[in-house]
């Protein structure tokens, strides 16, 4: 192992992270003059219809690596606290792992846990900023390196990168970009961890806000809505879980929306289908759908779906 790009000695480390956006920060660092001697990521889930069990993306890249994997079902779990030790790593980089890491963790490594979150710490503490960013309507957002301490999100920034939010982005257009810039973010601020150049500053006390974690609940559209917020709404929770809204009595999933400048004359949730497109009314102007995915059925053209369905005058969506 060589030294870290500064030429400082290399940094011990042990990787922690679960999801695909996490995968681009442990690219970077198998890349780099730093040493992954271990991952920590979520055990292994079932997913999909079959429920088989499936790995993690970052255990799944682990593997690929030839890294030893730990998962524990807590991280507060004494074993893991004794491998951990055992490890003796200088710093533990956290990307989207999914799980709070007890203060019995925190000050194992010599350099602490720093975690790459992906918004302009303090806003959007918690489990998805990107996603409450766009429904919020931000024009920019970006990524943070911070030092993790026991509160949410609140340790002390190392670095920051920013991203401006394109007015067509999804959220996984906007983590897939941050997962990226923040990956370079990563590897910079392990860099000057090592060569003793990096001093966390403390985040300012204002402009705090919270990105409480997204239920499937939460992706309901309300027609009720202005139709330039149910746009960002959809776009906000697209990919996951995925914007939804009912159909004669079943769930009918949503992509993006393109908002119109005019009702039409439609009430909140009124459907209508003529030559722009699969229109619905909200509660100021309206949206033209994009695509559609009726439950048990395959994703189709807002037009196709339309034909099938043959909505009557006046029937609405959500009703």
């Amino acid at each position: 192992m060589g030294p870290a790009r500064g030429g400082e000695p290399p940094l011990r480390l042990l990787f922690a992270g679960t999801p695909e956006a996490a995968v681009p920060s442990l690219e970077a660092l198998l890349g780099s003059g730093h040493e992954v001697v271990a991952v920590l990521t979520r055990p292994d889930a079932r997913s999909g219809r079959g429920r088989k069990v499936s790995r993690s993306p970052v255990a799944e890249r682990a593997d690929a690596a030839g890294l030893p994997v730990l998962q524990p079902r807590s991280p507060r779990e004494p074993e893991f606290l004794a491998q951990l030790a055992d490890l003796a790593v200088d710093c533990a980089p956290v990307v989207a792992y999914g799980a709070l890491v007890p203060p019995a963790a925190l000050d194992l490594p010599a350099h602490g846990w720093v975690n790459l979150h992906f918004s302009l710490l303090p806003a959007w503490r918690g489990a998805a900023p990107v996603q409450h960013a766009l429904m919020a309507g931000d024009e920019v957002t970006g990524a943070c390196t911070f030092r993790l301490e026991q509160g949410l999100d609140t340790g002390p920034v190392f670095g920051v990168v920013t991203e401006p939010i394109g007015p067509r982005d999804t959220a996984g257009d906007l983590l897939g970009r941050l997962a990226v810039s923040g990956a370079r973010l990563l590897v910079a601020t392990l860099d000057g961890i090592a060569a003793g150049t990096l001093v966390p500053r403390p985040q300012p006390a204002d402009g705090v806000s919270l990105a409480p974690r997204i239920e499937t609940a939460d992706a309901r559209v309300d027609w009720a809505l202005p139709a330039h917020v149910v746009d960002r709404r959809v776009r906000g929770v697209t990919p996951a879980p995925g914007a939804w809204t009912t159909w004669r009595g079943d769930r009918l999933r949503l992509g993006p929306v393109e908002p119109l400048p005019t009702a039409l004359g439609l009430e909140p949730g009124e459907v209508s289908v003529g030559p722009s497109g699969v229109v619905v009314g909200t509660g100021r102007g309206s949206v033209r759908l994009g695509e559609v995915q009726p439950a048990g059925k395959r994703v189709l053209p807002a037009a196709d779906w339309a034909r099938g369905a043959r909505p009557a005058p006046g029937e609405r969506l959500g009703a």
